[in-house]
């Protein structure tokens, strides 16, 4: 929150994490665009003002979580369901901080939780075919629809020789909104360990 200067605008991330520091935001004079409806509702009740992203050209700073991170800071996001929007903003943002505790810390994407994957509801059955052609093994989580209408696709995801080629396949297919993957979005992330905090570069 150190890196948030009054005047800025600032995408407020989703998840437990992004929550604590949308509060540590409040009563800042700053301008938000909220990544979920949660994030844009907890950020108007502690007094920032949150637009629409059609109402803004570019975004400073966006600070969110994530539910995996590896060395080369690439990230899973999706486990709360909000990747598609997470990554909207961060790509409309200048720069992108993670913030997350030392059990996100893998040697490998995909080490510890599935890769999530939005689907339109239309032919959901063909693209989860498409989806277990590539390998990925879907599986619709039950009962979650997104913030968009849609569904979440968790997919399993091995060791990957070439993640981007990867990510632009599951992009390519139909049916396929957005996939969980953020490849090249962060540009800094803190990482909470029992002895203080890690602080990655690219």
């Amino acid at each position: 929150v150190a890196h948030v200067a009054d005047g800025m605008i600032v995408g407020l991330g989703s998840g437990d994490t992004a929550s604590r520091a949308i509060r540590m935001l409040a009563g800042r004079k700053i301008v938000g665009v909220a990544t979920s409806e949660k994030s844009a509702a907890l950020g108007r009740s502690v007094g920032l003002e949150v637009r629409a992203p059609d109402e803004i050209a570019a975004i400073d700073l966006t600070i969110d979580g994530a539910d995996e991170i590896d060395p080369a800071l690439r990230l899973i996001k999706g486990g709360g369901g909000a990747h598609t929007r997470e990554k909207l903003v961060a790509r409309a943002s200048r720069s992108m901080i993670v913030v997350v505790d030392a059990h996100k810390r893998v040697a490998r994407l995909g080490e510890r939780m599935r890769l999530p994957v939005e689907i339109l509801p239309f032919g959901a059955r063909w693209t989860l075919s498409r989806l277990a052609a590539l390998a990925l093994d879907p599986r619709v989580r039950a009962g979650v629809v997104t913030d968009n209408g849609n569904l979440l696709a968790d997919c399993a995801l091995g060791p990957v020789a070439d993640l981007a080629a990867l990510a632009a396949a599951i992009k390519a297919l139909p049916g396929v909104v957005e996939h969980g993957l953020f490849l090249d979005e962060a540009t800094l992330a803190y990482v909470g360990t029992d002895a203080g905090v890690d602080r990655l570069t690219r």
